[in-house]
């Protein structure tokens, strides 16, 4: 989990959003936190002292179980709003964050179009995330429990002789 992100998936985003003239930023560090709810400045001076660029709430999960499924993963965080901590901007207000979500959602749907068009020409095998199992199953196969595995089967199909 040190690097979350697919670089080739990355790339291919990147792609797509410079193909629809999408304003983008690439990299950064994210922040999950437990929600719905707003930070206080307190908390969003803190995050931001920490180095993070992003509050949100799921994105971590979601990377967590990608990898476990050995899937390429990566975030496009559409953005809603600064926060608190940003003395040029007014108060966050759910009105503005529909406001930037409604907006935010033609962004989404372009990209998603683009990207389905890079996806299906791209080459899988430039990434290894489809490994990451790989040496993640420390149980040796005799002391695996059957019942678990039968659960697992669709995700760990490629790893069962290890």
């Amino acid at each position: 989990m040190a690097h979350p992100v697919c670089n080739r998936l990355g790339d291919l985003i990147e792609n797509s959003l410079k193909s629809q003239n999408i304003r983008h930023e690439r990299g950064g560090t994210y922040i999950a936190m437990e929600g719905p709810q707003f930070s206080s400045i307190a908390e969003s001076n803190l995050y931001r002292s920490w180095g993070c660029d992003v509050i949100g709430m799921t994105n971590m999960p979601e990377a967590k179980l990608a990898r476990e499924a050995e899937m390429c993963y990566a975030t496009v965080a559409m953005v809603t709003d600064f926060d608190c901590w940003h003395p040029e901007h007014d108060n966050v207000t759910v009105d503005m964050i529909i406001k930037t979500l409604l907006s935010n959602s033609d962004k989404a749907k372009s990209l998603v179009k683009a990207l389905s068009n890079l996806l299906s020409n791209s080459d899988s095998t430039e990434c290894n995330c489809k490994l990451s199992l790989e040496n993640a199953l420390i149980t040796s196969p005799e002391r695996r429990d059957p019942k678990m595995l039968k659960q697992l089967k669709y995700i760990i199909k490629r790893v069962e002789k290890y």
